[in-house]
């Protein structure tokens, strides 16, 4: 990664170098260590130098903030080479008397060090000037240099780092209270208007006579109890991503299998055309859950047979008890699914490409998920050409 030139990446470096609080005192110690009386952090690139801290005993007239050409700099040159640069005595060092640096500015003395970030970006020079002469080019003074250099680098990674951190937990803080409104909105504004087509539709049913009344008001009725499932599932969802998971009503039920063959009995009157079985046999024991959220998670996994299966070949729902669990199978007819795809089936907003339009959000499966979760259970799915595809649900049964 490369620092750029743009006026406000440049005033950014500048804040955060101004920010960290160590600068000052380490500019301090290589005046006081070295003799040397002008000291600073620049931030050096290809085009501009720009002092982001400075310690000035000579009058040189450099604030923060203040800029030199570049190119007449020896910066350029240690930020080219990536090594420091360093002498004494320009006037009779063989390599800088005749340099342009010692001569623009007027220097005898002089040390520049790279400060590299630990990504291995560049971001400029830990250097000092003097118009007198003074030993810096020893190894002792250039480690120094080259500690406080690495100190500056750590101190900007970490001040990035922390600031990074601090932007990601306002966008979070802020996140979190759209969606409590967003929960809001769902929970009340819209249920308010369903609750009005809902009412429309019953009360043009009970008029009856007029057989196009009578159709109207049963597609009101079923488009409001759509309209209210769909609001249910996004309210489960927006409330497992907050982190409080699915919300249960806890109780003592005694048998499990009334409230799952209530289920069965709505769904086969509402699909008199399709072939739901239902295979209960030994499940007269207690589980401790919510009553409402267990027939949600059957009523789930019985509109995805009927959604996704075969329509030609029968829905088996069958409950029995092994073990120290309660164990409920769903299975239906139909084309075997994939095993790719049979990761994803959970996933929230997942749907098969085969879907049809309209077909729901894609978040019944993921909803029985947390359902079986929240009750300390599990749940998986098979697909085979042998047995269909099969629905498994555990649910911890209460001993005694």
């Amino acid at each position: 990664m490369e620092l750029t030139d743009d006026p406000a990446e440049i005033a950014r470096d500048v804040a955060a170098v101004g920010r960290v609080s160590t600068v000052p005192a380490l500019l301090k110690i290589v005046c006081q260590h070295t003799g040397m009386r002008f000291a600073a952090v620049a931030r050096v690139t290809d085009g501009t130098w720009t002092a982001c801290a400075v310690q000035d005993d000579i009058a040189f007239g450099l604030p923060v903030g203040g800029q030199l050409e570049v190119n007449t700099t020896l910066c350029v040159e240690a930020r080219a080479a990536r090594k420091p640069i360093a002498f004494d005595h320009a006037s009779t060092d063989p390599v800088f008397a005749a340099h342009h640096t010692p001569r623009i500015y007027g220097i005898e003395s002089y040390v520049s060090v790279p400060i590299v970030l630990p990504d291995g970006t560049y971001f400029g020079n830990l250097c000092a000037i003097d118009p007198a002469p003074n030993v810096v080019s020893d190894a002792r003074t250039l480690d120094m240099f080259k500690l406080f250099a690495e100190v500056i680098a750590a101190q900007l990674h970490l001040e990035d780092s922390q600031k990074a951190s601090s932007e990601a937990l306002a966008c979070e803080r802020e996140t979190s209270q759209l969606r409590e409104q967003f929960i809001a909105v769902l929970g009340h504004d819209l249920r308010n208007p369903v609750s009005a087509v809902a009412g429309a539709g019953e009360l043009l049913l009970r008029r009856g006579g007029d057989p196009d009344l009578l159709r109207i008001g049963e597609r009101l009725r079923r488009t409001a109890r759509r309209m209210s499932g769909l609001i249910d599932d996004v309210l489960d969802l927006a409330r497992t991503r907050l982190g409080n998971g699915i919300g249960l009503d806890r109780e003592r039920i005694d048998d499990v299998s009334q409230a799952w063959c209530d289920v069965v009995d709505e769904l086969v009157q509402a699909h008199p055309d399709r072939d739901i079985r239902l295979k209960l046999m030994d499940v007269g024991c207690r589980v401790n859950g919510d009553r409402g959220r267990l027939q949600q998670l059957l009523s789930n996994l019985l509109g995805n047979a009927l959604a996704h299966g075969s329509p030609d070949e029968p829905i088996v729902v069958s409950a029995h008890t092994e073990g120290g669990d309660v164990v409920l199978w769903v299975a239906n007819g139909g084309a075997v699914i994939p095993a790719d795809t049979l990761e994803k089936i959970f996933q929230p907003y997942w749907r098969p490409a085969t879907s049809r339009p309209g077909g729901g959000l894609g978040l019944g499966l993921y909803i029985c998920r947390e359902i079986v979760r929240a009750h300390g259970g599990s749940i998986q799915a098979r697909s085979s050409a042998e047995e269909g595809t099969v629905f498994e649900v555990r649910l911890p049964v209460v001993a005694g």
